[in-house]
């Protein structure tokens, strides 16, 4: 699945550039063109977006520098093979002096060289157009198609803001190890040009949340799931949700059709969200925005299909407890609805998985006993 993803996003990349607005004949006017090394960038761009040579910095300022570089050589030598040569080496050497590796722009450098008719019709352009714009471009159709295929890229920085609009890294990456040390890890390793930080923290993350359901028996979501629900309709209306949230002091509420059939989610979140919206959209306060969520002075009552999160994780009764850890560990996944061909059967929340794992590591009275 992952390689189609990845071949499919290169041939949606270059198409559309090369439909729109790259063409793929030599064009000396404009340098709008397609080169070789678009090809080799496309593959770091879709199908390894994580790599730390197909970040946006690495992949424009490592093909753009190359061009530059290998224009000069063209200018100053005229021997073909020496012109090749210095053209990659200083290439790679420029790019590692201001970060920016991006093997591709090897092939860059490389073209360059070999195409003297072109360099001397162009001149420094080269870089701007076709390299640096046509670059620019795959790196731009990269980022939206992370985003439709539920990918990241660019890659979090290390010390980005997270969902929450904090600097605290996702609860599955706090390791206990700084920054420096996980760099110093690759380094040893020499993957520090292969692996990110940002995929060693989430590697490491997995694999110790992996570990850990390995010392939780064989429990499920059968086990340990809210089996008594209170559910709404697409139909119900805000007020209704609002007050069974406070009745119940409840994080999260699914919303049902006939039969338990199962349509989405309502969080809590949710409300708050919608209301900042409606503030600002409208130009009132967060308070008045609340008061007209809630059905206030309103002919036409806001329903709960109107806020209603469809999109978050699953599990089966037969989901491992291993599964639902890292699930709920992740930000933003508070609840995961339990269901059985389309049915609700019940929730698991962090705190019925939290109940789960400290009944877990108590010690078995029986077997205290008997020992």
């Amino acid at each position: 699945m992952e390689a189609v993803r990845a071949g499919l996003g290169a041939l949606i990349g270059l198409g559309v550039a090369s439909l729109f607005i790259l063409s793929p004949e030599v064009d000396f006017q404009l340098g709008l063109y397609l080169i070789a090394p678009f090809g080799a960038t496309a593959v770091l761009l879709f199908a390894v977006p994580n790599s730390p040579l197909a970040q946006p910095w690495s992949a424009v300022v490592g093909n753009t520098l190359a061009a530059v570089v290998a224009v000069a050589v063209c200018q100053l030598v005229a021997d073909p093979a020496l012109r090749i040569a210095l053209s990659v080496g200083l290439a790679i050497t420029a790019m590692s002096i201001v970060r920016a590796l991006h093997p591709p722009a090897g092939a860059v450098a490389m073209t360059a060289a070999m195409s003297p008719e072109a360099i001397h019709e162009l001149g420094f352009y080269f870089a701007v157009a076709p390299v640096a714009l046509g670059t620019a471009i795959l790196v731009l159709i990269a980022m939206g198609y992370a985003r439709v295929t539920g990918r990241r890229y660019p890659s979090r920085h290390f010390e980005g803001v997270n969902s929450h609009g904090t600097a605290d890294s996702p609860p599955p990456e706090r390791l206990g190890l700084s920054q420096e040390e996980l760099v110093g890890i690759l380094q040893s390793y020499q993957q520090s040009l292969n692996v990110g930080v940002e995929d060693l923290a989430r590697l490491i993350g997995a694999a110790e949340l992996q570990a850990a359901s390995h010392t939780t028996g064989p429990l499920t979501a059968d086990d340990i799931m809210s089996r008594n629900l209170v559910t709404v309709g697409p139909d119900t209306p805000l007020t209704e949700v609002a007050d069974l949230f406070r009745r119940h002091e409840f994080t999260s509420l699914p919303v049902v059709q006939e039969d338990d059939k199962f349509l989405g989610m309502i969080f809590q979140i949710h409300l708050i969200r919608r209301a900042r919206e409606d503030a600002l959209r409208l130009d009132r306060s967060f308070g008045a925005a609340i008061s007209r969520l809630l059905d206030q002075g309103r002919r036409t009552p806001v329903r709960a299909s109107e806020i209603i999160a469809v999109g978050m994780p699953r599990a089966t009764p037969t989901t491992p407890i291993g599964i639902l850890l890292s699930l709920l560990a992740r930000g933003g996944c508070v609840a995961l609805p339990v269901l059985s061909r389309g049915r609700i059967l019940g929730i698991v929340t962090q705190t019925d998985l939290i109940a789960a794992l400290v009944r877990e590591s108590l010690p078995n009275p029986r077997q205290a006993t008997e020992e």
